[in-house]
C-alpha cells in the first residue's frame, strides 16, 4: 500500500529529527547542509517505500535540492550550525509551538541510515554529490537551459528515476570548495 502525497511528513518535523540527530551525534549542521540530508532522505525513503517522505516538492537551487518550506525554517540561521528547531505558527494568534516529533521507526531508520552515510560529510561534499551528472539536479536544471522546462521543482517520479545517478566521491576536499549558503536560480 502506498501514501498519498498528503499523508507525507511536514519537511519541518523532518528536518528537527534530522537535527536531533546530528546533535547526537555531534555533527552541527548547516541550512544548506540539512537540506542536501533531507533531500537525501526523501529520495531513500521515496525509493525504498514507494512514498514520499515530505510533502511538497523539492527545487532546484544553485547548490542543489532545497525543500522551500524547510530552508525558510532555518533560514535565519543563515551560514551558521543551526542551534534551533523548526516551529509552527498558530496563524489566527501568531503564537508558535512545537512541531509534533516523528515516532515512526521506519522514518526514524531511514534518518538513522543516512545520517550515517552523510551526516560526516561537508557542505561542499554534500552538494557535489546532489550536482552529479544526470541525477534528479542535474535534470532539472538542464531542461530548464534547453527552454524544456517545468519550473525548477524536482519531482517524485524525476527522483525515482534518476537518484541511482549519485555517486559518492571518495576524496577529502570538494572540488569547488565550501558554499556557505543556498539561493535559487533567477532568471536571466
Amino acid at each position: 500500500m502506498s501514501w498519498a502525497n498528503d499523508q507525507a511528513l511536514d519537511a519541518r518535523r523532518v528536518s528537527n529529527l534530522i537535527l536531533d540527530e546530528a546533535e547526537r551525534l555531534g555533527t552541527p549542521l548547516t541550512n544548506l547542509a540539512l537540506q542536501k540530508i533531507l533531500y537525501f532522505a526523501h529520495a531513500l525513503f521515496l525509493i525504498e517505500n514507494d512514498r514520499p517522505l515530505v510533502n511538497g516538492d523539492f527545487e532546484a537551487w544553485q547548490y542543489g535540492p532545497v525543500h522551500p518550506v524547510a530552508y525558510q525554517a532555518f533560514r535565519r540561521a543563515a551560514d551558521r550550525s543551526i542551534n534551533f528547531r523548526a516551529k509552527r505558527e498558530i496563524v489566527l494568534t501568531g503564537q508558535f509551538c512545537d512541531l509534533p516529533p516523528i515516532v515512526d521507526e521506519q522514518v526514524v531508520r531511514c534518518v538513522h541510515r543516512i545520517m550515517a552515510s552523510y551526516g560526516q560529510l561537508t557542505p561542499g561534499r554534500l552538494v557535489e554529490i546532489s550536482h552529479a551528472k544526470d541525477a534528479p539536479w542535474h535534470f532539472v536544471i538542464g531542461r530548464r537551459n534547453s527552454g524544456v522546462s517545468f519550473g525548477m521543482k524536482i519531482p517524485d517520479n524525476v527522483i525515482k528515476e534518476r537518484f541511482k545517478y549519485h555517486k559518492v566521491s571518495v576524496g577529502q576536499d570538494p572540488r569547488h570548495g565550501e558554499p556557505s549558503e543556498d539561493t535559487p536560480f533567477t532568471r536571466d
